[in-house]
């Protein structure tokens, strides 16, 4: 499954459209009306996205290990995926393009705690897109755990997404892409300095 075009909001940029040079291969049959089979030996020619199940199955293959060389192949963790369990292959896997994490549905919260999970504690630095059920409503929540791209559900307006990165101009909370706002840290800080000279 490919969509068109993806969302993009890096660190310390502007989010913005980006031409999507990548199939995902291998979701769930409801989900992807391309008849995939990941029982075969490779995915299809161009970039893919492959589970990452799959992935370790058949990474020491010369062809898979030739087309992850030249930034061919990247892979997708579903819900069920423990990314902690794979820590030292992920830490090791550098030569990925980006890591993908799928949305089986908009209420599945646990791809958060993957992308917080790879930037926190594995220290990911590549691009993290969100695939699947993905809604305009999540996206500035995806944003703060560790996700710079998005690949929104059919149905989404694309031009009201682009605007739910610039809603707000104040965080309450510390978050990966940013920290908690100036003014509620110095508010904080003229609290203290109260409750100080009061005592």
């Amino acid at each position: 499954m490919k969509t068109t075009a993806l969302i993009e909001y890096r660190l310390g940029h502007r989010a913005t459209f980006i031409q999507n040079e990548w199939t995902v291969w291998g979701l769930p049959s409801a989900e992807d009306k391309s008849d995939q089979n990941t029982s075969a030996d490779l995915p299809p020619a161009g970039k893919v996205i492959v589970p990452f199940s799959w992935w370790l199955e058949h990474r020491d293959t010369a062809e898979i290990t030739r087309r992850t060389f030249h930034s061919e192949i990247a892979v997708w963790f579903a819900g069920t995926d423990d990314v902690l369990a794979h820590a030292a292959v992920i830490e090791k896997s550098s030569v990925w393009p980006l890591i993908a994490v799928h949305f089986p549905i908009f209420t599945d919260g646990r791809g958060y705690s993957t992308a917080a999970l790879l930037r926190e504690r594995l220290n990911w630095q590549g691009n993290i897109l969100a695939i699947g059920d993905v809604l305009i409503d999540q996206l500035r929540q995806m944003s703060r755990v560790g996700f710079d791209q998005f690949s929104l559900r059919a149905d989404q307006n694309q031009t009201l997404a682009l605007k739910q990165f610039s809603l707000y101009s104040i965080n309450l909370q510390h978050a990966w892409r940013d920290s908690r706002s100036q003014l509620i840290q110095a508010a904080k800080h003229d609290c203290l300095e109260d409750e100080l000279q009061a005592a």
